[in-house]
């Protein structure tokens, strides 16, 4: 298989309070902990601006084998901190009416009936604030439970407010509550491309990421994350509505992590999403790569997309399954399993031990994006940095099994 020279990459992380100068450093570790797995050099290089697309190179090298990627940052920083840095109140309400456009536009239903733990998610943090409340509620009713004068209410309501403040909240922000009350603001916002400045900040990155493709490359890699996935395909899908043979001579990988596109596109509202994506599925130029894992909830688990927006009567995204265990060692696995969102970001971070998927090799790596559907860790390690001895690959192919 020829190896990949040059690759332009476009990623589209998830919904994080995270700017590009945070992604590179993320990336950059996570290259060196994937580097030292297997046996690769690597380089990051600075930051550099690009309008609302800065990128960093990244150089691999191996034995036989050395890579250049320019990797474009097309985060939504700006979207995540405009909505966490309001007052709690309006935190509050505005999660809450979110959440009751999400359900009265058939995300709720959507949601169970193509993946019910992402029904769950959708549900937890505004049934935990909710109790939340009710607690609260319930020590500053107390005295009227109890028959204690009236004069009692002040201690009461002030426990009340006490209790809230200093001690539910911290455990509710401990589990990213309120940075979910967001991100349904966000999926609304993405579904009927209206409110927060959703459709002139896909616009602006339409802009730069059209730019970013002039780029000569042998692979042109559109990786997105989570949320990211929503935005990717709006502004991917924006591009191919204005220039149909856009892609035309390329090689073109779109690849969607643990992907969210859905969390929006199920809602009513979002039929302009729901044809990009028919356009992205459509393209032919375009391999579209649906990265799944079963431990992760916050994704929609061996639902195919494309059918799911309306587009059943064409090819379907290549789903492949990974296992974020055979990724990590099992002391690290063991510490993360139980937090929900940072299993969700393992897809964008470096392994402990030799697997069939690798972001950084995904992105940066000499074999095509492409070549990730196919792929196991011996095969990996036979194409990308030499067969190794026997003993080595011995010990790749189980943890790939």
């Amino acid at each position: 298989m020829n190896s990949i020279k040059k690759r332009v990459v476009l990623h589209f992380p998830g919904f994080e309070p995270l700017d590009a100068t945070a992604h590179r450093a993320r990336y950059e570790r996570s290259a060196e902990q994937s580097a030292a797995v297997w046996d690769f050099s690597v380089a990051v290089d600075t930051l550099r601006n690009f309008g609302r697309a800065p990128y960093f190179d990244v150089n691999t090298k191996g034995t036989d084998s050395e890579t250049q990627s320019r990797i474009h940052i097309l985060d939504h920083n700006d979207l995540v901190a405009q909505l966490n840095g309001r007052p709690f109140s309006v935190r509050l309400g505005q999660g809450y009416f979110a959440a009751a456009r999400v359900a009265f536009s058939g995300g709720l239903t959507g949601y169970f009936r193509h993946a019910w733990r992402f029904g769950l998610f959708f549900i937890f943090p505004f049934l935990l604030m909710l109790v939340g409340l009710l607690l609260s509620l319930s020590i500053a009713v107390s005295p009227i439970v109890f028959g204690l004068p009236s004069w009692s209410h002040i201690g009461s309501i002030a426990l009340a407010v006490a209790f809230f403040i200093h001690v539910f909240l911290p455990q509710a922000e401990r589990l990213h509550t309120l940075h979910l009350f967001s991100d349904w603001e966000m999926a609304v916002a993405m579904a009927g491309l209206n409110g927060i400045g959703a459709e002139q900040w896909i616009e602006a990155c339409a802009i730069s990421a059209r730019q970013a493709l002039d780029e000569p490359a042998d692979e042109y890699v559109i990786s997105s994350h989570s949320m990211g996935s929503s935005v990717a395909a709006h502004v991917i899908g924006l591009l191919l509505e204005r220039e149909p043979e856009l892609f035309q001579g390329k090689r073109v990988v779109f690849t969607t992590l643990g992907s969210a596109i859905l969390q929006c596109a199920l809602l009513r509202p979002a039929a302009v999403l729901r044809s990009r994506v028919g356009l992205i599925a459509r393209c032919r130029e375009i391999f579209w790569l649906d990265v799944h894992c079963l431990t992760d909830a916050i994704h929609f688990y061996k639902t195919k997309v494309a059918a799911a927006c309306g587009h059943a009567d064409i090819a379907q995204p290549t789903i492949i399954f990974i296992r974020f265990k055979k990724m990590l060692t099992s002391q690290h696995y063991a510490k993360i399993k139980r937090d929900f969102l940072r299993v969700h970001r393992q897809y964008v971070l470096g392994p402990d031990i030799r697997a069939p998927f690798d972001f950084t090799l995904l992105t940066a790596g000499p074999l095509s994006a492409s070549s990730f559907a196919t792929f196991t860790s011996t095969h990996m390690l036979d194409l990308t940095f030499g067969a190794g001895n026997d003993e080595e690959n011995a010990r790749v192919s189980s943890v790939g099994r």
